[in-house]
């Protein structure tokens, strides 16, 4: 089978290999010109993802996945084109279809009868259907449905996991029509290996949810859920540090209970998923008022960790603070959303001096993000943990000299050497 995908990020990069690595003969499309470089060296353009580098060394060795700028040319030779561009949200919740509209136009000039294109972007409910089937039409001369087959099947992976999550969960389609669900049943059936799952309601694999707009909720409705139950979480937090409650604990045994799973309270939630999906979700669906007051609760959490971090060790007006961890989390290469910019603003504004370490960015990288580097060694007075890299599970007194609080954002510190270390929930 010849399949495009279009996108080779996080997401879509790990996608063309797997699809390559089932024997599949794919062309990787990305407007960046030195991404698509580095993949036909064999090169993975981005750290943290594991299994990547020597997964992309055979196929690209084997000439099974090539990549190319020219989207077009790719698509006219594709019998399915996957489509893994970003989709962002602006700070009121409207949704910049920029990118996503750009990739579909240079999908339609390609497009040939016959074949599958699959959105696995996350999208509003009815976009698919409304929004691109339009333009696929409009600029191909086809018809969804009768001359090519459209569908929606979201992309359910973490990064730095992505090929254990492809096999790990269910794969969800759901087709224009009937015959665009079962070629999007038997597309990924053939480029896809699933485990066994008997804690399942049916055996692991492709389930087709009868349509794109069930498809398309099913992908919000589970990450507005996890940042609900995180609001909820968190909302625990306050109330434990109040009243002088271990909420972890609290949480532990709650989630002693199979029917209870509660998540643990964190200082934000970042990356592309958490903090951009419920708003899609609130944008078709603007009544939904508890999910809208979980975001506002997440939100505030940054503020509400420089609270905390101050009610123990004082004003941090004219303290140089240090904040552990740029990346959204632990292990993952990547800033979008970091709970990193609001907690650096607010100390910012509270008056402190305040640095950055992350054992995964150089100097200049976190220059670029606009942050002063901090390194181990160097004198401080209090520090916030907020991403939990494996590289701050124990420190010691030698790497944060100076510090006598640190705020543990995670709840991931196990040992801090003669450094007070204080939670978000107690």
């Amino acid at each position: 089978m010849q399949i495009a995908v279009v996108a080779l990020g996080k997401i879509g990069l790990p996608l063309a290999v797997q699809f390559a690595e089932k024997g599949h003969s794919v062309i990787g499309c990305d407007v960046n010109a030195h991404t698509v470089e580095l993949v036909n060296t064999g090169k993975e353009p981005f750290p943290g993802e594991t299994h990547l580098q020597e997964k992309l060394s055979v196929v690209v060795t084997d000439g099974t996945l090539v990549a190319t700028t020219d989207t077009a040319s790719a698509v006219a030779k594709a019998d399915a084109v996957v489509i893994v561009v970003p989709l962002f949200v602006d700070a009121e919740g409207v949704p910049d279809f920029g990118w996503m509209d750009a990739a579909t136009r240079d999908v339609a000039s390609g497009l040939r009868k016959g074949a599958l294109v699959s959105y696995e972007t996350t999208l509003p409910v009815g976009t698919t259907r409304n929004r691109f089937a339009k333009m696929l039409e409009e600029g191909s001369g086809l018809k969804a449905g009768v001359d090519f087959h459209l569908a929606f099947s979201p992309e359910r992976v973490f990064t730095g996991r992505v090929f254990e999550d492809l096999r790990r969960y269910p794969k969800l389609v759901g087709g224009l029509t009937e015959a665009c669900g079962k070629a999007a049943e038997d597309f990924y059936s053939a480029v896809l290996d699933f485990d066994e799952r008997p804690d399942l309601p049916r055996p692991n694999g492709v389930w087709n949810l009868g349509n794109p707009e069930a498809s398309e909720m099913a992908k919000l409705a589970e990450t507005t859920y996890r940042d609900v139950n995180i609001g909820l979480a968190n909302q625990f937090a306050l109330f434990a540090q109040q009243n002088d409650i271990d909420v972890y604990a609290v949480i532990d045994a709650c989630n002693s209970q199979p029917f209870s799973h509660i998540h643990r309270p964190g200082i934000a939630v970042g990356g592309h998923c958490i903090p951009i999906y419920p708003r899609m979700y609130l944008w078709n669906d603007p009544s939904a008022t508890v999910v809208r007051a979980a975001r506002e609760a997440n939100a505030q959490m940054p503020v509400h960790s420089v609270s905390r971090l101050e009610e123990v060790f004082g004003s941090v007006a004219g303290k140089k603070v240090v904040v552990l961890g740029a990346a959204y989390r632990g292990g993952v290469k990547e800033t979008a959303f970091s709970g990193v910019f609001p907690t650096v603003d607010d100390l910012k504004r509270r008056g402190a001096s305040v640095v950055v370490h992350d054992p995964m960015y150089t100097d200049d990288e976190l220059r670029h993000e606009g942050f002063e580097p901090f390194h181990f060694g160097e004198s401080a007075d209090a520090a916030i943990l907020q991403a939990d890299h494996a590289e701050y599970v124990h420190l010691t007194k030698s790497d944060l000299p100076g510090v006598t609080v640190l705020l543990d954002g995670r709840n991931h510190v196990k040992s801090a050497q003669d450094i007070k270390i204080v939670s978000l929930g107690r």
